[in-house]
């Protein structure tokens, strides 16, 4: 009986944590874009044009 003396106010606690972790992440905009990332990944990037050095340039 001892022993729910202390582990209920650490649940409640945890619980608790938990919670505001969640809506600081929700006023954070953690959730804004869900399906962004998601569909990034299907995407190839623009291919990216180096810069062709000069011929003597090269080593």
């Amino acid at each position: 009986m001892n022993m729910l003396l202390f582990l209920i106010p650490i649940a409640i606690g945890l619980g608790l944590l938990g919670l505001i972790a969640f809506l600081w992440a929700l006023r954070s905009g953690q959730f804004d874009d869900m399906e962004g990332e998601a569909n990034r990944i299907l995407f190839d990037d623009e291919p990216q044009h180096d810069n062709p050095a000069r011929p003597d340039d090269r080593k």
